[in-house]
């Protein structure tokens, strides 16, 4: 049994390192990195806490994997190759079986994208999860915010709306097996990395879509000083979406649902139409879905038009932490 933190970290937080450039990731009060002269180190972080960010009754693996994406796709959205991070966990007790389950999933994710875990901390109190991710970009090559510029073309990938419905159908207790995958969704987002690493090449300014397209889109146009129209007939709805609005409303879409509940982990960012046609060939590379949207424009206004292109308004503008 152990009988502090230094056990629990020794058994289910010490991994082989995976990096030549990790000098220190242990043993002391702070790790040591190496970090090449063409390169600059882009650093995140996101805390999920139990009840908020997550079900309580979501498996341990689930957690850790979200816990882990959701950071990742912050470097996503900047084109970031992930390098390193730290994780700080606050637990309400020593179990074993969850424990081995987290440390698992953790591990395997690790590897997946060759990152090194370099440090954290423990203690104990209502579960939550906290990482800290670090990732390289060559110099000078970045997306970033304030980089949209009237005439470009605004792209999505994946899907808009599942960790929505997904959640919906926790709380609800809805059976659908159509809805699994928005559950799956919810769980376990897919951070964009490989994508973005190369996007870097065609395009300047990208967001990960972590509060709903509303927000997210909007933090964008006010970066960046410009603004959008966006056709709601073009956002990308995944068959579990179409679905349940079908199954369990009047059939009309939610946007408010789709677009400003968050969770989606998606990228947003936008492209000079001399860059598309290469956009849309390296998507067909990842094996990514890519979907036009619509385009910046000179209003400083975020626009949503229906089909006829008239302006359509909704409630709700992206998830509140507060």
């Amino acid at each position: 049994m152990m009988n502090n933190e230094f056990d629990l970290i020794k058994k289910y937080f010490t991994f082989p390192n995976n990096r030549d450039d990790v000098l220190l990731s242990g043993g002391d009060d702070c790790a040591s990195v190496v970090v090449a002269d063409d390169q600059q180190l882009m650093i995140t972080a996101d805390t999920l806490i139990s009840g908020v960010h997550f079900p309580e009754q979501t498996s341990a693996a689930d957690i850790a994997y979200k816990a882990v994406m959701v950071n990742l796709s912050d470097l996503a959205a900047m084109g970031a190759r992930p390098a390193w991070l730290t994780l700080a966990i606050t637990l309400p007790v020593i179990d074993d079986s969850w424990l081995s389950e987290f440390s698992h999933t953790l591990q395997q994710l690790l590897n997946r994208f060759n990152i090194s875990l370099i440090g954290g901390d423990t203690t104990k109190g209502p579960l939550s999860i906290t990482i800290q991710a670090m990732g390289l970009c060559a110099k000078g090559k970045l997306l970033q915010r304030t980089q949209a510029k009237v005439g470009d073309s605004i792209f999505v990938t994946g899907f808009m709306g599942d960790a929505a419905i997904g959640l919906m159908a926790l709380q609800n207790d809805l059976p659908d097996a159509e809805l699994k995958n928005c559950i799956e969704r919810l769980n376990r987002p897919e951070a964009r990395v490989n994508f973005a690493q190369e996007l870097v090449s065609y395009s300047t300014c990208a967001i990960d879509i972590s509060d709903g397209l509303v927000a997210d889109l909007g933090h964008v146009i006010n970066a960046s000083a410009c603004g959008s129209q966006i056709n709601l007939s073009a956002i990308p709805l995944s068959p579990g979406v179409k679905f349940y609005f079908e199954h369990y409303t009047d059939g009309a879409i939610d946007w408010s649902t789709v677009l400003a509940t968050g969770d989606d982990y998606e990228l947003c960012f936008t492209v000079n139409k001399s860059n598309i046609e290469k956009v849309k060939i390296l998507a067909e590379n990842h094996q990514l879905q890519l979907t036009y949207i619509g385009e910046v424009t000179n209003s400083a206004e975020l626009v949503f038009v229906d089909a006829n292109n008239i302006p359509v308004s909704f409630d709700g503008s992206g998830y509140k932490h507060f």
